[in-house]
């Protein structure tokens, strides 16, 4: 398999892989089964964006690092600061505001934390009280 083949497979993957954990990210709170892993994932990712985000820049997330990595060995350029951002451009064809693509990418992010915390919380005191009854 050529470099350019397994450049072009990279990249397919880290569409999918990346888009999927956005996915869980925004609607993983949903699910009781997927709640625990939930606050696990958006934690990682706001822990990355903050706190990797301190020394690499804010907003920071290490999948779309190495997937403009690999896009930059396709040959584009230009790439955007947020992955986001850039498929929102390529699937609507306009130029997104990047203030407002990463204020709903953050506040989308917040709010999924803050259900995940409190749903979490409520099977948490569920599962104790069951525990507790005779």
């Amino acid at each position: 398999m050529s470099d350019l083949a397994l450049y072009r497979l990279y990249d397919v993957f880290l569409v999918v892989f990346h888009t999927a954990l956005i996915g869980f990210n925004v609607l993983g709170w949903a699910w009781r089964r997927t709640r625990r892993f939930h606050l696990v994932t958006i934690g990682a990712t706001l822990l990355s964006w903050f706190g990797l985000g301190a020394v690499y820049g804010w907003g920071y997330c290490p999948l779309t690092d190495w997937h403009w990595r690999i896009k930059l060995m396709l040959g584009e350029t230009d790439l955007p600061g947020s992955w986001i951002k850039y498929y929102l451009d390529r699937i609507t064809g306009l130029d997104w505001s990047p203030v407002v693509v990463d204020s709903l990418v953050v506040g989308t992010a917040l709010g999924a934390l803050g259900l995940s915390v409190v749903l979490n919380l409520r099977d948490r005191r569920r599962s104790g009280a069951s525990a507790a009854a005779p």
